[in-house]
């Protein structure tokens, strides 16, 4: 029973061919394959571009040394455990003393390759897109076209 239905399913298989997808519709009709080839594009900005925005906390194209240290006083007041504005070298080198004693499984006030390996610092993945989606769209429309 079971290759009677084989039969007959091959025998029906003849493939039929798709219909073309839909074109996109603008208020004046189909829209043409050129104006839908064209993908909007931010401009890029500079990584100086970015770094100056990113310190221009009142937006007005200028930056005041008070904002420039603004980040570093408040890391500064992070560091400053105790609060009497001064830094003394263990609120300094905290953060390396803990990681330090974090890494350092056998408490052996050393540490070994494998112990130092655990202190790299961790790197952000980067957020670039794996292709080139403008390259990626003209094909689609290309072989949408044919």
């Amino acid at each position: 029973m079971a290759g009677a239905g084989v039969f007959l399913f091959q025998s029906k298989a003849t493939p039929e061919p798709l219909p073309s997808p839909p074109a996109a519709q603008t208020s004046q009709g189909a829209a043409p394959a050129e104006e839908l080839a064209e993908v909007p594009e931010a401009p890029d900005r500079t990584r100086e571009e970015k770094r100056f925005d990113r310190n221009d906390k009142d937006k007005n194209s200028l930056i005041s040394l008070a904002e420039l240290q603004q980040p570093r006083r408040k890391a500064f007041a992070k560091l400053d455990s105790n609060g009497d504005g001064r830094l003394s070298f263990e609120e300094w080198s905290v953060r390396t003393s803990d990681k330090f004693a974090a890494a350092d499984k056998d408490k052996s006030g050393t540490l070994t390759r494998a112990e130092f390996a655990t202190t790299a610092p961790k790197r952000k993945a980067k957020t670039t897109p794996r292709c080139d989606c403008r390259a990626e769209v003209a094909k689609a429309l290309a072989e949408a076209e044919e």
